[in-house]
């Protein structure tokens, strides 16, 4: 595809391109005979996430149709907004339901879920299906468990130390959340899984020394294949592999941590780049679980060194933007009434009617807010606030803001909008 298209539009085709908009690039050389890419390469990307809609066996399709009652999957809790808006299908609505990671802000206490990181090995196959080359995550394992998604820090929300996007449910429900409601993850680290990309749907940047490598490109609708089980016994896929390892369960959000690796469309690595996204997995219930289906909530995060997309996207940016995501919207609207929202359109440019938090926000100035801690400045990314999404004024939030940490970053409303943005 060579245009733009809207959330609405992409949940009709494959469940790779669920997205707020395919992503323009210029035409790749035919001449191009190696899968190495130039050092510049990603200066002239469009770096962006996705969200994308669970994955699980064909005959499954409608198993969500329900909503949340009734799956086997982490703690989460429902609500509601009043607002004005058009919905999926042109219709003007006034209620819109929610769904949200850990417990209702009234009820307080604190809500701890499992974190699993499961740093995921590149193998880079030559054409006769050897190693070319492995690129593995280990040295940004560190660096990850130490941010502040994982970590504890100060923020204006919270009188105590916490995580990141602790503080930002804590700033987007200030104002009817009892005072000592905290929502956090507990990170635990996994063994690290392979994924094995044949030669045909891959580019990279090698290092100065001839070393794997400065990133990795690979081809988005390999990559889902690659990444999540055929079937619920497969073994042979990273979220497969830790499924039946028990590595991971229902009961957790886990990251699938990969060193600088991005994701392109249509074959072509101008058409670039996806830097992360979250769904689930769902697998069929048994006798065990009161045959109830299984979700198992995920999020694919890259590690992004400096320099290679400019201060907007680096280290953490993309695990907070998805994690954040996650807390808001843990079955990404799959039962197509959570977490559908009016139509908005982002000072980005972004046009979706999802609760995604982290999209209205990419790559706009002040997009991360950096933080120095445990020797590192971190960038994770600000997340819009509910609010902005139910079209408050003012703002319930914190300070009467719509984005945060950074108050700044986001300071107005959405026009009203129809369908992909059309004029109402």
């Amino acid at each position: 595809m060579s245009a733009c298209r809207t959330l609405h539009t992409l949940r009709t085709l494959s469940p790779v391109f669920l997205s707020a908009c395919l992503l323009l690039g210029a035409s790749f050389a035919a001449a191009q005979t190696t899968h190495e890419l130039p050092a510049d390469h990603l200066t002239k990307s469009h770096p962006r996430f996705l969200v994308v809609p669970p994955h699980g066996p064909k005959n499954a399709a409608t198993a969500f149709t329900n909503g949340t009652p009734g799956v086997d999957s982490l703690t989460n809790w429902n609500g509601s907004f009043q607002a004005l808006g058009f919905g999926p299908t042109g219709k003007v609505q006034h209620e819109w339901l929610y769904n949200m990671v850990g417990n209702p802000p009234k009820k307080g206490g604190t809500a701890s879920i499992n974190a699993p990181v499961v740093p995921v090995i590149l193998q880079l196959l030559d054409k006769s299906g050897k190693v070319l080359y492995t690129y593995d995550p280990k040295p940004y394992i560190l660096p990850t468990l130490l941010s502040p998604v994982f970590q504890n820090a100060t923020y204006s929300s919270s009188p105590v130390p916490t995580q990141f996007v602790d503080s930002v449910m804590r700033a987007e429900f200030w104002n009817t959340m009892a005072p000592d409601w905290h929502t956090l993850v507990n990170a635990t680290l996994r063994p690290s899984r392979i994924m094995a990309v044949p030669a045909q749907y891959y580019y990279y940047r090698l290092n100065g020394n001839g070393s794997c490598c400065e990133f990795v490109l690979i081809d988005i609708d390999e990559f889902y294949n690659l990444l999540f089980p055929a079937v619920a016994t497969d073994t042979t896929t990273p979220i497969g592999a830790a499924e039946n390892a028990g590595d991971i369960t229902t009961q957790d959000i886990s990251t699938f941590l990969f060193p600088n690796t991005f994701l392109y469309f249509n074959g072509n690595p101008n058409n670039c780049c996806v830097l992360g996204f979250h769904s689930y997995d769902f697998e069929p219930g048994d006798a065990s679980n009161g045959n109830k289906e299984r979700r198992y909530v995920m999020d694919y995060a890259s590690w992004i060194s400096p320099g290679l997309f400019g201060a907007g996207f680096v280290d953490v940016t993309a695990l907070a933007h998805e994690m954040s995501e996650t807390f808001n919207d843990p079955f990404v609207a799959s039962d197509g009434k959570h977490n559908i929202t009016p139509w908005w359109l982002a000072p980005n440019g972004n046009c979706q009617d999802n609760l995604e938090v982290g999209d209205v926000i990419e790559g706009l100035p002040r997009a991360t807010y950096p933080m120095t801690m445990n020797g590192r400045t971190y960038h994770p990314q600000n997340e819009a606030l509910l609010s902005w999404f139910a079209f408050q004024t003012p703002s319930n939030a914190i300070d009467g803001a719509y984005s945060y940490p950074d108050e700044t970053t986001l300071t107005s409303l959405s026009p009203l909008e129809a369908v992909n943005c059309s004029v109402p």
